[in-house]
């Protein structure tokens, strides 16, 4: 039997590297991308000895042609993917009495056009295939926009729109589009808030088995924990303007 194959952007770290474990512990051929090569050798043989095949590939997903470059040496060794993970992702923090548009481009560059870059590349064939999963990492912060975090709830909600519209284009293609929106989970982005306040906080490898039971399920949107994703999903998002804006308006600090 065919190895199923697979790409997981910004694996150097984190989900990421998690993912590509639990990946290659089912035997699978796992392509891994990031843009550090020293953390990208590590996951490397993370790969290798959790009894996957590696391909470590290394470039950010920002750069259109560093991604038609990645996705032409999937092609060359393995004939194509069956699955692409867009889990590369970045936050930055703004309180937009600081506005910095260069704060949002930087968070789209990433989160978005990322996202997209891939997308292009591997529809296409994934549709002469007539097979194939596309699933990439938002987030809880989609539904919402948070204090202190417009660039990338802003970029999170544009993913999650952008997935939606390209599952209702690709219906009936047998590609399958799964939207992924967990709540925190440790990861280096995490880790660099450690100042913020987490609850339902997940660790690094039940966070990703709950992304994967998601996409085996081939599930519209998978979103975790339930305390937090209810709560965010169908109780805030639902908050009308004016009693949201009068909520959270007081955990938007003036010096953050």
């Amino acid at each position: 039997m065919e190895k199923t194959r697979v790409v997981i952007t910004g694996a150097t770290s984190g989900l990421g590297q998690e993912m590509a474990r639990q990946l290659a512990q089912r035997g699978w051929r796992v392509a891994i991308t990031g843009r550090r090569e020293d953390k990208l050798k590590e996951v490397e043989q993370v790969v290798r000895s959790a009894g996957g095949e590696p391909l470590a590939l290394a470039g950010p997903v920002n750069d259109l042609e560093a991604v038609k470059r990645h996705y032409a040496a999937i092609k060359e060794k393995w004939g194509g993917l069956d699955w692409a993970v867009l889990n590369a992702g970045v936050g930055e923090a703004m309180n937009a009495k600081q506005f910095s548009a260069d704060k949002v481009r930087w968070v789209f560059e990433t989160n978005i056009f990322g996202a997209a870059n891939w997308m292009e590349a591997v529809i296409p064939d994934m549709i002469r295939a007539g097979s194939g999963m596309i699933a990439a990492v938002s987030s809880l912060a989609s539904f919402r926009g948070l204090p202190r975090s417009g660039p990338y709830c802003a970029s999170k909600s544009a993913l999650n729109t952008l997935l939606e519209s390209a599952r209702v284009d690709l219906r009936g293609t047998g590609v399958d589009v799964v939207t992924i929106c967990p709540g925190y989970v440790k990861s280096e982005l995490t880790a660099r808030h450690a100042d913020v306040s987490m609850p339902f906080l997940l660790e690094t490898e039940d966070g990703v088995r709950r992304m994967l039971r998601g996409i085996d399920a081939r599930r519209r949107i998978v979103h975790f924990p339930w305390q937090l994703s209810y709560a965010m999903k169908y109780a805030i998002a639902r908050l009308p303007g004016w009693l949201y804006d009068r909520i959270a308006s007081p955990f938007a600090v003036s010096n953050r």
